[in-house]
């Protein structure tokens, strides 16, 4: 093995000591159908007057939000709106939310919506920490250190566990560059899993998202170092995710199955926030920042060719996982080829292609140069992997 393989397991392996012994705070969940109307109260108690409340264009212009404007009033609460939220949110995006918070002097924020949502309000909330820091300053592991106001995440689609994790997903506008915040003051102050928020989704959004949590958490689980926490969260995500998807999928309206992907959605959060993504993501991130594929789109499609050419060195862990779900097999290497297989039949169930049909071969090496810088050192992957490896892999996608 190379000496800088051998630098990266023990910087893998060191980090993953910390995050196991550190106090690392989880979310406070507030969960069941109209769980949003319970944060005003919970924000007087705290002693806060004003709030920012990040959402999308969509969500003002279809009134749902109006209750909870309303429950904010009675609680003589004072607010301010943000709803300039694009997919994937930009450092302008940011910046503008910034202005906002600082002009109306809020003291907390109230993030309703997707990943990019949560997103945003994370990096606005580690800018309004360090207002000398640019976002580009703070890319990368612990480089805010410093308490951010509290969020309350309600998250409208289950899949991006944002609500759960220490990560920040931003794009660079300018050069359609994906980065990532990651620390440990990012994680939400409460994540509220309110149901009835996800029922109109459409259908395709459902499954991207979905599919989106399950690679978080096979990717978190298939990691190297997976702590027990990071195992049972896990393992609880891909059976609910199995047991859930399809039906959420055909039956927006059924609770129980929305109630079920927000809690698998949670749960997989957790185990990466424990645990790391991996290659699949590293991947995906580029592949957003340079054609705009939504990231659940782009994790379900490349998914499988990871986990495929990780080969034997991820066949005992996905033969649990094909056991968790009841997938047959005699041996490992069966058992870890059933799952992969399965994984692309619950793709062509939700609708979504085998390949990326925006991708351009002539930027396959640009994106594998950006996937390595992503994943290595950081991610414990099963096996590490260098430029020639991940362009193998992308072209299979194209």
């Amino acid at each position: 093995m190379k000496l800088k393989y051998i630098w990266y397991r023990l910087r893998q392996a060191g980090f993953s000591a910390f995050m196991y012994l550190a106090p690392i705070r989880k979310a406070q969940v507030i969960s069941g159908t109209g769980s949003l109307l319970q944060i005003p109260e919970k924000i007087k108690k705290d002693g806060k007057k004003k709030v920012l409340v990040v959402t999308t264009p969509g969500f003002m212009k279809r009134g749902s939000l109006v209750p909870f404007f309303e429950e904010l009033k009675k609680q003589h609460l004072e607010y301010a709106i943000f709803s300039e939220v694009q997919p994937d949110p930009t450092t302008d995006c940011i910046e503008e939310a910034v202005a906002l918070y600082k002009k109306e002097k809020c003291e907390v924020i109230v993030a309703i919506g997707g990943g990019s949502v949560i997103d945003c309000s994370k990096a606005l909330g580690a800018r309004i920490a360090r207002p000398k820091k640019s976002l580009q300053q703070m890319q990368g592991l612990l480089k805010v250190l410093k308490r951010i106001p509290d969020i309350y995440a309600v998250p409208t689609t289950a899949g991006t566990g944002s609500e759960a994790t220490a990560g920040a997903v931003i794009t660079d506008g300018k050069n359609h560059y994906k980065f990532t915040i990651l620390d440990l003051c990012l994680v939400p102050r409460y994540a509220v899993l309110d149901a009835g928020l996800t029922c109109p989704l459409p259908p395709h959004i459902t499954a991207h998202t979905g599919m989106d949590a399950l690679t978080h958490a096979v990717e978190a689980y298939t990691n190297c170092f997976c702590s027990p926490l990071a195992k049972k969260m896990s393992l609880d995500a891909v059976k609910l995710i199995y047991e859930n998807l399809e039906t959420a999928y055909l039956d927006g309206n059924n609770k129980k199955a929305r109630e079920n992907m927000l809690l698998a959605s949670y749960y997989a959060g957790v185990a990466i926030n424990n645990n790391f993504i991996g290659y699949v993501h590293a991947i995906a991130h580029g592949i957003g920042g340079l054609y705009g594929v939504t990231h659940g789109k782009a994790n379900a499609i490349i998914l499988p060719y990871v986990l495929e050419a990780f080969g034997e060195k991820s066949y005992k862990k996905l033969a649990d996982l094909a056991d968790l779900v009841g997938l047959a097999g005699n041996t490992q290497e069966e058992k870890a080829k059933a799952f992969i297989d399965s994984i692309l039949d619950l793709n062509k169930k939700l609708g979504i292609e085998k390949n990326i049909v925006e991708l351009r071969k002539e930027d396959i090496p640009e994106l594998a140069k950006r996937a390595v810088k992503e994943g290595n050192p950081t991610y414990p992957v099963p096996m590490i992997w260098e430029n020639a490896m991940f362009e193998k892999v992308i072209e299979k996608i194209v």
